[in-house]
């Protein structure tokens, strides 16, 4: 078995064709390839959509298994209607059969090592707000803001969800978990960074702000022992050897 890992995907799966990772041509379902969150393929507030679907499918037929942590732009209104279903030892959501999500605060056995996972982040392109669809001046506003290049902005559960940032709920789940396996995991997956490494991601201009996930996640570092910790979200591939940490956008390495 093996186990590769990759960042973001944002609903474009093509970095997985046969021309850009080969190394599939030896793999088998029993193979994994792990998304760092934005998987992005569930989406559509609508539901599934036709190009949802394809891409979907065209994974559900790769030869080895897609699993990801929902990021920031996902869309949790569908995920969590999804029954929860268990997937080496922890909780998931099938999407496909072999394309699945795996859920906050889950501690994973795969291949013999234990994976800790455990999803979201803040969004970074929300400076113009967030409108509400139900807002009698929801078209002016948007209309508005649509003329400005610039402004960024999401709209609540079609394209920005508070559910990005987790539940007390999902953090406390995760505490226990980490302590029935004595503090310790070989692997950390993410897909936001901890709060010390911010600082690192903006050379400590302050433009990434903490909040109560990085906290979280400063927290478990701070307390768990680990191999290895991937995360997403930055859009760069960075290692930062002195953390045992590393930043994945369009690499896929292999861990195991």
């Amino acid at each position: 078995m093996a186990v590769w890992i990759t960042g973001d995907i944002h609903g474009n799966p093509q970095r997985f064709s046969t021309d850009i990772f080969p190394e599939q041509k030896e793999m088998a379902k029993d193979d994994v390839v792990i998304i760092l969150g934005d998987f992005g393929l569930v989406w559509d507030y609508s539901g599934e959509n036709k190009t949802e679907k394809y891409w979907l499918d065209w994974l559900e037929n790769k030869p080895f298994t897609t699993l990801f942590i929902d990021g920031n732009h996902d869309n949790f209104d569908r995920l969590d209607n999804c029954p929860i279903e268990q997937w080496h030892g922890g909780n998931v959501h099938f999407i496909r059969p072999s394309v699945i999500h795996l859920m906050r605060g889950q501690i994973f056995d795969i291949e013999d090592k234990s994976f800790f996972a455990f999803g979201g982040a803040s969004s970074h392109d929300i400076s113009a707000g967030i409108l509400e669809p139900d807002d009698p001046d929801f078209k002016e506003k948007k209309k508005k803001l649509d003329k400005n290049p610039y402004a960024l902005y999401r709209i609540n559960h079609i394209s920005w969800w508070e559910r990005e940032l987790p539940s007390e709920e999902e953090m406390n789940e995760g505490l226990t978990n980490l302590k029935k396996q004595n503090n310790k995991v070989d692997y950390i997956i993410t897909h936001s960074p901890y709060t010390s490494l911010l600082r690192h991601m903006d050379g400590g201009s302050g433009l990434y702000q903490r909040d109560r996930l990085t906290d979280y996640l400063q927290e478990i570092k701070q307390n768990i022992d680990y191999k290895a910790w991937l995360f997403g979200h930055m859009h760069v591939n960075e290692t930062f050897h002195w953390e045992r940490s590393s930043c994945l956008y369009e690499q896929i390495i292999r861990i195991l």
